[in-house]
C-alpha cells in the first residue's frame, strides 16, 4: 500500500531501493565511525590510570550505547531495503507478462536476474557487516560490565589484555563495512546510469 501511495506522487520503488541502500550505507558509514569512536574511548580507559574509575566507566558506558544505537540503526536500514526490494523485484517479475515484445520481455527479464545477482551480493554483504557487529558489541558490553561491578583499579588493569583483542575485531569489523558500503555504492550508481 505504502508503495502505491508512493507511486501515485511519482516515487517509483526503484527510487525508494535507492534511497533505502543509501541509507543503509550510510548507517552502516556511521556506525563504522561509532565502532572506531567507540575502540578509542575504551583505548582511552586503559591508557588514563589518572581519571577516577567512574568517569573511566562512564565513557565506555557510553561508548557501548553509541554503538548499539549504531548497530541498531543498521538492522533498521537492511530491514527496509529488504522490504522496498522485494516489492520491487514482485512488481518487475509480474510486469514481464504485459510485454506484448518478446525482444522486450527477454531483455527486461536478464536485467532483473543481472540486479537480483546484484542485490543479492549487496544484501548478504550487508548481512555479514550486521553478524560481525554483535561479537564486537558483545565484547564492549562485557567490558562495560566488568567495570560496573568491579570499579577498581585491577579491574582496569586487566581490561588491557582485551584490548588487543577489540582492537583486532573492530578493525576487521570496520574492513567488513568498508566493503558493504563501497558495493553499496556501485549498486546505487547502477540505478543512477
Amino acid at each position: 500500500m505504502y508503495y502505491s501511495t508512493m507511486e501515485k506522487f511519482g516515487v517509483e520503488k526503484r527510487d525508494i531501493l535507492v534511497d533505502r541502500v543509501g541509507d543503509a550505507r550510510d548507517s552502516q558509514s556511521d556506525a563504522r565511525e561509532t565502532f572506531r569512536s567507540s575502540l578509542e574511548h575504551f583505548q582511552s580507559v586503559v591508557d588514563t590510570p589518572e581519571t577516577t574509575l567512574q568517569e573511566k566507566y562512564n565513557v565506555i558506558s557510553d561508548a557501548y550505547d553509541d554503538s548499539l544505537k549504531s548497530a541498531n540503526k543498521v538492522r533498521d536500514r537492511i530491514e527496509a531495503v529488504e522490504d522496498v526490494s522485494e516489492a520491487l523485484f514482485e512488481e518487475w517479475e509480474d510486469e514481464l507478462d504485459l510485454y506484448e515484445s518478446a525482444s522486450l520481455r527477454n531483455t527486461s527479464k536478464r536485467r532483473l536476474d543481472e540486479t537480483r545477482k546484484l542485490y543479492s551480493s549487496l544484501i548478504t554483504r550487508m548481512h555479514q557487516v550486521e553478524k560481525r557487529m554483535d561479537p564486537v558489541l558483545e565484547a564492549f558490553e562485557d567490558q562495560v560490565l566488568f567495570l560496573k561491578h568491579n570499579l577498581n583499579a585491577q579491574a582496569i588493569g586487566s581490561l588491557e589484555d582485551e584490548l588487543g583483542q577489540i582492537r583486532q575485531d573492530v578493525d576487521s569489523l570496520v574492513r567488513d563495512m568498508e566493503a558493504s558500503i563501497a558495493e553499496s555504492e556501485s549498486f546505487i550508481q547502477r540505478f543512477r546510469e
